[in-house]
């Protein structure tokens, strides 16, 4: 168990030291696929790479983390302060287990102001609704001192901080006015110009292009310098300095979220030899809410008449379909050739034809440049880690197609394995991959018939073969759990489906010698009939980890059953001698049973019919039957 931990700490370690070191957002991943933690950094090799480095001693969590993590994804942004934004959004899509953080829905601070008043706040809100009347900036990540910044650019402009309610019953001005924090436009001591004036260079602070602002104010502090009102002079320079930190630090983020309405999608695609890796950058009222990655045999996109471009128009449509996202208005697909005359209207057909709404297309669009630049990076990204990691299914079934002489790539992938305890409860499993992954819909259980020997791991593959070949759509490989005599019987048993290749998974020992000490190695073979000698499984390889997490799957699900099948049966045997209990009553009784023989034996008859749900006679047959068996 050790050396697994240890050989899964190494594969990720592995695999981070592949990741980009740009700005972005990290997922851990467990075995099941769910999301543990998200995360952000200014560098995302080199902070992911700190789980790994570690023993975290000091902290348990972290260690219990790590623990768990199988695997990573990743989401690219321009910048360190997109990560912050980004990683909100995350956290509230997946709700990890071990982010604390966030998960009370509270979201980035923004800076408002209703344009529909007559003298408007500057106020400060995480949830806004982006509208033609709400003047709104943000957000704001976290480091920024928004709240103070806000409070000082009030008080050095003399903007109003009071509610709707205060201002429109105040008849005498209030204390912030007392103390130069307001200009009272409440009981008409402002105009409206020269509030609406000092408002405007207020909000262009929040823009980021504080310049006509900052000149405003220090024209202020020297005034009130000269007319020797010095007090007022030293608050406004704190003002000043507090306001220059912060334009400094600021950056409004555009790319994650900004001020921007648009819904869109980006498309981008980066095309290897065999391989189309998709990235969907997906913006929704200017919020970036991620990535939607795929990808595809490329032969998926150069098969049939059609050309590149239109397959892959009609596969995003296709994604579009089943997709539960809101849809965008507009989409942006990079890099492809208009080889298509109407190509565009036609998209645009399609998608209001089949999901109701017009989308529009545009292809190599300049529009939004910097986005559609770092979604192609994403795309290339996850190639490359994918290719690094030696995982490509693509590589594991192109090497298989090599071993086989196929002539076309295999992509659906059937693996049996039996498993039988004391001659009884022989069963089978078939499970299923398609591209590499399990497609647990098409699973199967085999019941199969129990022989008078026993024990015949021939006999069965050779009934599961030829029950299996009746059921139709046949796989592109069949792979067995077994040796020559196994992968014999169920060629045998497809008879005249033997085209189809049929492949064996086996271990063998090997002996070498080391410091003149015999060491013995285990390998993982594949036995493929008509040929004499077996072919050996490269540990770490695409083919090795596709091949074996298939085998190991159907020993799962296999034992599943027939651990299943065996507790029945002797769960059953003890029924069959009570008095009264017929096949549909016992088949009632075993499915509302949740304790041992053992414990049932200790109640009563009241409690018996109680927690069986059955009549008290047959509860009282039970309890007389129990008990004589106890004496």
């Amino acid at each position: 168990m050790a050396q697994d931990k240890l050989k899964k700490i190494d594969d990720l370690k592995k695999l981070v030291g592949k990741l980009p070191k740009t700005p972005g957002c990290y997922l851990f991943l467990s075995r099941s696929e769910e999301v543990l933690y998200v995360g952000k950094a200014k560098n995302l090799r080199s902070r992911v790479s700190s789980y790994f480095n570690s023993d975290h001693k000091n902290s348990p969590k972290t260690k219990y983390l790590v623990e768990k993590i199988v695997d990573l994804r990743f989401e690219l942004t321009e910048t360190d302060a997109e990560a912050f934004v980004l990683e909100n959004i995350l956290i509230k899509k997946h709700r990890p287990k071990y982010n604390i953080r966030l998960k009370d829905d509270k979201s980035y601070p923004y800076v408002i102001i209703d344009q529909n008043k007559k003298f408007p706040q500057i106020e400060f809100r995480r949830r806004v609704k982006k509208d033609k009347t709400n003047l709104c900036f943000g957000p704001f990540v976290q480091g920024s001192n928004i709240s103070k910044t806000l409070k000082e650019v009030q008080k050095a402009f003399r903007l109003r901080d009071c509610s709707d309610y205060e201002f429109s019953s105040r008849k005498d001005p209030c204390l912030l006015y007392q103390m130069n924090q307001c200009s009272a436009p409440c009981v008409e001591l402002d105009t409206v110009e020269e509030y609406t004036k000092k408002l405007e260079l207020a909000a262009e602070i929040f823009r980021g292009k504080p310049n006509r602002a900052l000149s405003y104010l220090k024209n202020q502090m020297f005034e009130y310098s000269e007319s020797e009102e010095y007090e007022k002079a030293l608050l406004l320079r704190d003002s000043i300095e507090l306001i220059e930190e912060f334009a400094e630090n600021f950056k409004e983020v555009t790319s994650a979220e900004g001020s921007r309405t648009d819904d869109i999608d980006l498309v981008n695609f980066y095309i290897s030899d065999h391989e189309v890796d998709f990235s969907i950058a997906i913006i929704r009222g200017g919020v970036h809410f991620g990535h939607k990655s795929f990808y595809f045999f490329r032969s998926d996109f150069e098969n049939g008449e059609d050309s590149f471009t239109q397959n892959l128009c009609r596969f995003y449509i296709q994604y579009l379909i089943s997709s539960s996202d809101t849809l965008p208005k507009k989409v942006f697909i990079q890099g492809v050739n208009k080889d298509s005359e109407g190509l565009i209207d036609d998209f645009n057909y399609s998608c209001k034809e089949l999901v109701g709404q017009r989308v529009k297309i545009l292809i190599n669009s300049q529009k939004y440049k910097s986005l559609i630049d770092l979604n192609l990076r994403q795309s290339e990204e996850n190639h490359k880690l994918r290719t690094f990691e030696k995982s490509s299914v693509l590589l594991a079934l192109k090497k298989l197609q090599s071993i086989l002489g196929l002539n076309e790539v295999p992509r659906v992938l059937e693996c049996y394995d039996v498993a039988i305890f004391q001659g009884k409860s022989p069963t089978a499993s078939q499970i299923t991959f398609f591209d590499g992954a399990p497609d647990k819909k098409s699973y199967r259980h085999y019941h199969l018939q129990e022989l008078e020997e026993g024990n015949n791991d021939f006999a069965m593959m050779h009934e599961v073969a030829s029950r299996r070949v009746k059921k139709g759509k046949l796989p592109d490989v069949f792979i067995i759990d077994g040796g020559k005599g196994q992968v014999s019987s169920f060629v045998k048993g497809i008879g005249s489906n033997a085209q189809i290749p049929v492949v064996g998974i086996a271990k063998s020992k090997t002996k070498s010698s080391f410091k003149q000490k015999d060491v013995v190695s285990t390998e993982e073979r594949l036995i493929i009939p008509g040929r004499k000698d077996s072919y050996v499984l490269p540990k770490g390889s695409a083919l090795y980890r596709t091949i074996t997490q298939m085998r190991d799957e159907a020993h799962r699900f296999s034992r599943r059953l027939h651990h299943k099948s065996e507790n029945k049966k002797l769960s059953a045997s003890w029924l069959d001698e009570v008095k009264g209990i017929g096949e549909k009553t016992k088949m009632k009784i075993l499915e509302k049973i949740k304790i041992s023989r053992s414990e049932l034996s200790k109640l009563s008859p009241e409690k018996i019919q109680e927690e069986l749900e059955i009549s008290f006679e047959l509860a009282k047959n039970m309890y007389e039957y129990l008990k004589r068996e106890k004496s």
